[in-house]
This record gives structure tokens, C-alpha cells and sequence, in this order.
């Protein structure tokens, strides 16, 4: 078996994991936290197929966050047909499970959309069904264990606001227009986990000074049926480079 294909049977039985949570009434940071790594870690093989940047047979404008995107006014594209590719693309509207990206790039689908005034506009509308991966609010969702995705507007209605020096595992900090999963601090650091337009359309862990988030008008909020922490986060955190010039501090 090929690393590659060895690397998907881990992606898909983590994956499982995700659906079997959704039935559950109560979620662990712990599980919302291994959620998010598999969305962050997966791995996949783009190809030629599953890029679009045009409309899809339903009408809808579509354009994928391949490497081609600079040439449609975007330089956050990111994936190369050929290359190994790591973390699910950005779709507006997106809620797939690893199982459920993979399947549907089989099937020839369209590796994400990204979002824009078009998409913002016509909201729900703009949701293309020939394209597969995931959005900020339904990356949350995921990793909360829900059924079906809440958008930013909503997940304060699921949640209680709390202070910044009350965050923890599996918490998130909401702005108009986007949410991050917190996952630690460092002084004044916050380690996140979001599917975001900032600097790629993908999955990822990112890093983010606190000034920042409270200058860009982020909030912290908890998951009402978030369980407490069964022990404390144990996950390395010094690979992250808060030097990159890609990360907002």
C-alpha cells in the first residue's frame, strides 16, 4: 500500500469518528480537537478534473482555490494538480467529512469554492453542489459533533459568550464573516484551528496575536454542550512559526 493510500485509510477511519459523534448530545474538547487535526492533516491528489473557475451545470460561479486562482483576481490559491495536497479546501457553504471530500473527488467533483462578493451576496444561492469541502461555520460544526451545519450568525445562539481568559480547548472566537476553534495560548498568542481565506483556502492551524483578534472584532464563545476537559492539552505547540510572515500577528 502506498503512504498516500495509507494515509487515507487513517483520514477515513477518523472520519467515521465524525459521524458517530454527530449522534452524541455532548462533546469533548478532546474530540473536537482530533476533528480538527484530521481536516488540517488530510491528504489528497488534486488533478486537472477538479478544478473549475466558471459556472457549474446549476449556473452557479465556481471557483476553485487551485493555483490558477491568481489569474482570477486571487492569490490565495494554493493546491497544484499532481502535487500532494495537505488540509480539506475552503468551500463556501461546504460541510464534508474527510470520507465525504475524498468520495466526491473520485467522482470527478470540484476541489472547493472560495468565497466573495457573489457568494456573500446570494448566501445559501451560491452553494455549489459540484464542488466538495468545507467553510469556517461548517468546520465548527464539525468539530462540535452537530448534525448539520450553523453559520456565524447562529453559533452564539448555541453558545454563551465568555472572556478571553476563560478560553479552552474546543471554545471559538467569532468576527462577522468568520469563526476560529481555539485550541491554547501562548502569552499573547492564540493557536487556532479554522478553514479560512487567510493565506490559503484550506484547513489549517494558524496563529494570531490577541490584539489583533480584538482590533478585527473577534469574540470568544463556548459550545453549551461542550464537556470539560478531561485533562490538559498535551498537543506540541512549538511548531508553530510565529514568524511566518502568513500568520496576523
Amino acid at each position: 500500500m502506498k503512504m498516500l493510500d495509507f494515509y487515507k485509510v487513517s483520514i477515513l477511519f477518523s472520519a467515521s469518528s465524525l459521524l458517530m459523534s454527530c449522534a452524541s448530545r455532548r462533546q469533548t474538547p478532546e474530540q473536537a480537537l482530533s476533528i480538527a487535526h484530521a481536516y488540517a492533516e488530510l491528504e489528497w491528489m488534486p488533478e486537472d478534473r477538479h478544478i473549475r473557475h466558471g459556472k457549474d451545470k446549476k449556473g452557479v460561479t465556481v471557483h476553485t482555490p487551485d493555483i490558477t486562482l491568481k489569474d482570477h483576481g486571487d492569490n490565495r490559491g494554493w493546491w497544484v494538480p499532481g502535487v500532494t495536497a495537505k488540509g480539506m479546501a475552503y468551500k463556501w457553504g461546504g460541510f464534508d467529512t474527510p470520507k465525504t471530500f475524498l468520495e466526491g473527488l473520485e467522482k470527478g467533483k470540484k476541489a472547493g469554492d472560495v468565497a466573495n462578493s457573489y457568494k456573500i451576496s446570494l448566501d445559501n444561492a451560491a452553494v455549489s453542489q459540484g464542488s466538495v469541502g468545507i467553510d469556517c461555520s461548517g468546520f465548527v460544526s464539525r468539530c462540535w459533533g452537530l448534525c448539520k451545519p450553523v453559520s456565524t450568525r447562529d453559533l452564539p445562539a448555541i453558545s454563551d459568550s465568555i472572556t478571553w481568559e476563560e478560553l479552552r480547548l474546543g471554545d471559538i472566537l467569532i468576527k462577522p464573516g468568520h469563526v476560529v476553534m481555539f485550541v491554547a495560548r501562548k502569552g499573547n498568542i492564540i493557536i487556532c484551528y479554522e478553514s479560512g481565506s487567510y493565506p490559503t483556502w484550506r484547513v489549517r492551524r494558524s496563529a494570531m496575536s490577541i490584539d489583533y483578534m480584538k482590533n478585527s472584532a473577534y469574540s470568544p464563545w463556548r459550545y453549551r454542550k461542550m464537556a470539560e476537559p478531561s485533562s490538559p492539552l498535551e498537543e506540541p505547540l512549538d511548531d508553530i512559526k510565529l514568524s511566518r510572515p502568513d500568520d496576523r500577528l
